[in-house]
C-alpha cells in the first residue's frame, strides 16, 4: 500500500541529508511517495501535509538540534500546535563519545512532537558515529523496517 512520507532533515555537515536520500531511495523503491524537506525552510504548517513523517536529524554542539533545524524546533515550542493527527518516526545521528548529549537532536524532536500530541511509530533510532555501521546503510534499513509498520496502521484506519 503506497504511503506519502515526508522526511524532515536537520543537518550540519550533510550526513543527515545523505541518510535521507538513502531512506528516500528505499521507500520509493517500495512504491511510497517520498519528499525530502530541509528543516531550514519549515514551520508548523508542514504537519498539514498528508501522510507520515520521518525526522532525520543530527546533534550539534552541547546536544542541540542542528542550526538549520533551530528555528523550526523553537517555532514548534512557541506555537504549540495540536499535532494529534501526526504520525512520525525518528532517525537521530550522534556520537556516543559525547555520552551526556548522545543523539539529543533526535531525542529533543521526539519529546517535543510527543508533547504536542503526535504519535511515534516504531523505535527511535540513534546512529552512533563511533560505531561500525555506516549512517546511510543503517538509515535505509531502519526506514524499511519503519515503513513496514505503516500498513497495519492504514488497514486499521479503514
Amino acid at each position: 500500500m503506497q504511503q506519502q512520507i515526508s522526511i524532515l532533515v536537520g543537518s550540519m555537515t550533510g550526513t543527515a541529508d545523505m541518510v535521507a536520500e538513502e531512506m528516500k531511495a528505499v521507500l520509493a523503491a517500495a512504491g511510497d511517495a517520498v519528499d525530502i524537506l530541509p528543516m531550514d525552510k519549515l514551520d508548523a504548517s508542514v504537519f498539514g501535509r498528508p501522510g507520515f513523517f520521518i525526522i532525520c536529524t543530527s546533534t550539534y554542539g552541547q546536544g542541540d538540534v542542528p542550526d538549520n533545524a533551530r528555528d523550526f524546533f523553537e517555532g514548534l515550542k512557541q506555537a504549540r500546535p495540536d499535532l494529534s493527527q501526526v504520525r512520525y518516526g525518528i532517525f537521530g545521528l550522534g556520537d556516543s563519545t559525547y555520552f551526556d548529549t548522545y543523539s539529543h537532536g533526535g531525542k529533543q524532536f521526539d519529546e517535543l512532537l510527543s508533547a504536542l500530541g503526535a504519535k511515534r511509530i516504531g523505535r527511535r533510532f540513534e546512529h552512533n558515529a563511533s560505531g561500525d555501521g555506516l549512517p546511510e546503510e543503517e538509515g535505509a534499513a531502519w526506514a524499511q523496517e519503519w515503513a513496514g509498520q505503516l500498513d497495519p496502521l492504514l488497514a486499521a484506519a479503514e
